[in-house]
């Protein structure tokens, strides 16, 4: 099956969170991995032709990722 270009990027994104969470002390990265795994989930019911939604969930996904790889941040609720 071929992947369309946003599929690619939400894809790329949730790797990118998983690979941040890899960065966060061991006792609290299993949180992190559990909100992007949430996060992601959430909005699994969107229509695939909804551009802008998915587009704007995007770039809010991306703003968190810059916020919560912070080394400051070691723990997300």
């Amino acid at each position: 099956m071929r992947l369309s270009g946003l599929q690619k990027e939400v894809l790329a994104l949730y790797r990118s969170c998983l690979r941040e969470s890899r960065k966060k002390p061991v006792s609290t990265r299993a949180h992190f991995e559990q909100f992007a795994r949430s996060e992601f989930d959430r909005n699994l019911r969107i229509e695939k032709r909804d551009f802008a939604a998915i587009e704007f969930l995007l770039r809010k996904g991306r703003r968190q990722l810059d916020v919560y790889s912070n080394p400051g941040i070691k723990d997300v609720r």
